[in-house]
């Protein structure tokens, strides 16, 4: 399927950082869809979302802070999703967005929650992909090992099969085709030629500082500020962040929310799989 034309944006945070998005034009007349990537990924990882629904409705895929095409922290212990929610902010201020239609893939849906309690007027409908107000342990031990680690490979191939290697058993379906695609939204070329992880590696910092075993904040509250609106909630099935018991709890906690979990699928869903794409399509014809 031929790419589609895109403009590129940018905004400033409050610590002077420049900041990108990709934005893919349609109605105005629609709350854009905002695009809010996970840990490691960027504006790339939402291609899937572009490809079916760009055009029909304006599409902004962001880049956050130390990742993709946005600059770099300058300290790392900005990396957290507070941060995250006032640079989400400044950048709807910036374009002059009121409401929007917020997609976010792990980290992305964690900073959707946070920016319906500090902004509830600003969230028209909301996708969270593979994430919950509980984040269980077990996921967050596994990323905690594998971020920050800066990896570089020689070839695409090399890549997609290091990838393969990491993340088999969460697409246990996928063949190398599969990988190559992925790996081309998650890894980009660098100034040397090798191909590496398209994000600050010191993203690493406060996580690893961070004592999981400690209690976490409480999420529930800012989950709840997203009542009211059509919501979708995507689960994979074999997902270690997202329990099938706390997806459960989500639908009593907020009637009305749609849950769907992917077969054979990770931590997270990649946005490509038809059911997604269907429920996502429904959850737009309630804003529409």
């Amino acid at each position: 399927m031929a790419d589609l034309a895109y403009s590129e944006g940018e905004w400033a945070s409050s610590d002077a950082l420049t900041l990108r998005y990709r934005d893919y034009p349609g109605p105005d007349w629609r709350p854009p869809i905002l695009c809010l990537p996970g840990l490691t990924r960027n504006a790339r990882d939402f291609e899937p979302v572009v490809q079916v629904f760009a055009g029909d409705w304006r599409v902004i895929c962001a880049d956050l802070r130390g990742r993709g095409q946005s600059d770099y922290a300058k300290d790392s212990a900005s990396y957290n999703p507070v941060q995250y929610v006032a640079d989400v902010i400044a950048l709807l201020d910036s374009v002059g967005i009121d409401r929007v239609v917020a997609l976010g893939t792990s980290l992305g849906g964690i900073v959707t929650m946070l920016l319906a309690a500090q902004s509830p007027d600003r969230i028209a409908a909301a996708v969270l992909n593979d994430i919950g107000p509980d984040v269980e342990a077990k996921g967050l031990a596994r990323i905690r090992d594998y971020v920050g680690q800066g990896r570089s490979f020689p070839t695409w191939m090399h890549a997609a099969r290091a990838l393969r290697d990491q993340a088999g058993a969460i697409y246990p379906d996928f063949a190398i085709a599969d990988w190559l695609r992925i790996a081309k939204r998650w890894l980009a070329v660098s100034g040397n030629g090798r191909i590496v992880f398209d994000y600050d590696m010191r993203i690493a910092e406060p996580i690893h500082q961070a004592d999981i075993t400690a209690p976490s904040f409480d999420m529930w509250p800012a989950f709840r500020a997203l009542a009211g609106r059509p919501l979708l909630a995507i689960r994979g099935e074999s997902s270690d962040i997202l329990s099938a018991r706390t997806l459960k709890r989500m639908e009593r906690e907020v009637p009305g929310m749609e849950a769907i979990t992917v077969p054979r699928t990770g931590h997270a869903p990649t946005l490509e799989e038809p059911p997604v794409q269907a429920a996502i399509a429904r959850l737009l014809a309630q804003v529409a």
